[in-house]
């Protein structure tokens, strides 16, 4: 097929006035469809190179914060069962405590019996003893209980605590090579996303909204490819020659049939490649 010739814009053609003012001759000069099309490829070959730079990290980002996730989980976990070891502890104090008071009360009331006058007296006295002494072999059953749980939950605040350890070395070591690489394409990556915005901003709105939303749905990111051997470069289905014509003639932009992708032809690719 034979390549169609498209020339490049003409520059605008300036004015001098009376006063020595220069003016653009005529009204606003419209953008052509081929210069919209270059701007638009030029932001799309921007944008890939970012993609490649990001695609160098791989799936860093993502284990590092699914580890920072779940670090944070365990920490959670591990200040929880702390706190419920920690009021275990306090409840055994509390009962230990309970059975000093109740020795102490018997030790008294023992002292009183002997001091008694009558029989009611001492029975009164003796059940207020046998009262204590219930108290005191329920309060050691209490803490019985209370250390097997202690003991358990010891065990599970250990197994949690080597997690955490094991989880916080690997979300180290998965920071320090992240970092590593974002150290390597930092500046590339701010230079190509000045760029980008730079671009961005000399595409209209309605152009630059359907760039966004074709690329955000895109597996690849590519929302602008060129035709290549009569075929879509972005899901390589044939297109007509009748559109390829269409698509060289620069009269309007066209999209893919299949995936919705604008075109471009070699005409365009080659204003942005070929820029030094």
């Amino acid at each position: 097929m034979a390549k169609t010739e498209v020339k490049a814009p003409e520059k605008e053609v300036k004015t001098t006035s009376a006063n020595g003012k220069s003016s653009k001759a005529g009204a606003k000069t419209e953008v052509s469809v081929a210069e919209k099309l270059v701007e638009l490829y030029r932001l799309q070959h921007i944008d890939t190179q970012k993609d490649k730079i990001r695609t160098q990290r791989g799936e860093l980002p993502l284990e590092v914060e699914d580890l920072e996730d779940e670090v944070t989980g365990l920490e959670t976990r591990m200040t929880k069962l702390q706190s419920e070891l920690e009021e275990m502890e306090g409840q055994v104090t509390e009962k230990q405590n309970l059975i000093k008071d109740a020795k102490a009360q018997i030790k008294k009331y023992e002292g009183q019996q002997a001091k008694v006058r009558n029989n009611r007296e001492y029975d009164s006295l003796t059940k207020e003893v046998e009262f204590q002494n219930l108290e005191i072999q329920l309060s050691e059953k209490r803490i019985k209980e209370a250390k097997a749980q202690i003991d358990g939950k010891k065990e599970v605040v250990a197994e949690s605590k080597a997690k955490y350890d094991d989880r916080k070395k690997d979300l180290e070591q998965k920071r320090k090579e992240l970092d590593s690489i974002i150290a390597e394409t930092e500046k590339e990556e701010k230079d190509l996303t000045k760029k980008s915005e730079a671009a961005s901003k000399l595409i209209e709105t309605r152009l630059l909204d359907a760039y966004n939303r074709v690329r955000g749905g895109a597996r690849n990111g590519l929302a602008v490819v060129a035709v290549e051997r009569g075929s879509c470069g972005g899901c390589f289905n044939a297109i007509p020659p009748q559109r390829q014509l269409d698509i060289s003639s620069h009269k309007k932009v066209i999209v893919c049939e299949h995936c919705g992708r604008i075109l471009v032809d070699e005409y365009v690719v080659e204003r942005v490649t070929g820029e030094k």
